[in-house]
């Protein structure tokens, strides 16, 4: 079975698998610095404790065996500046994407390029046909990140109620295919 690599160099900064076993005080002390500018956004903000991250690092082993999620942490310097995922959807040649920052990462480009380093990444995989991103419509900065990387909106979607506090209940789906051969028409490998 294929995988992703479990480091990608992005040049200022990089992604790496998350450690169980070294990564807790510092996802930990990273949540808590960003729980305001991630409450309103994360649903998953709710549940934050110490045990929800001991249980997020010690899924994510499991996780990237099976290939249900390829769960990374951003680096700048070996600092953690924020965490990215590519995920199941309910259709086996589909995945997710999904990206958040620390506060004091926002506004460098870092988003927008750990984002393109994990569409790279998917369609090096030989069974990811397309990505999608999903975000609440109220969350312009989250939906730039689709724009800027040539994904289409496809749909939006009524959520009730809002999962987040910020959000307005109306959830947008971005998708990016599989780019094709222009020659044959067929994935690349």
């Amino acid at each position: 079975m294929e995988q992703p690599n479990e480091t990608i160099d992005c040049q200022d900064f990089a992604l790496r698998r998350w450690r169980a076993d070294s990564d807790f005080d510092a996802l930990f002390r990273m949540i808590e610095e960003s729980l305001d500018h991630l409450r309103p956004w994360m649903p998953w903000v709710a549940r934050h404790s110490q045990q929800h991250v001991r249980d997020f690092l010690a899924g994510c082993d499991p996780k990237w065996q099976s290939s249900d999620a390829y769960n990374y942490a951003i680096t700048v310097n070996g600092a953690l500046v924020g965490s990215c995922s590519i995920y199941r959807t309910g259709e086996p040649q589909g995945r997710f994407l999904g990206y958040w920052l620390h506060p004091a990462a926002i506004g460098r480009g870092i988003a927008t390029r750990a984002a393109a380093a994990m569409v790279t990444e998917a369609f090096a995989l030989p069974d990811v046909e397309y990505l999608e991103i999903v975000h609440d419509l109220a969350n312009a900065a989250s939906g730039a990140i689709p724009r800027r990387l040539g994904f289409t909106e496809i749909r939006r979607e009524q959520v009730t109620p809002p999962a987040a506090p910020s959000d307005c209940g109306t959830d947008v789906i971005w998708r990016l295919n599989r780019p094709r051969s222009p020659l044959n028409n067929t994935p690349r490998p």
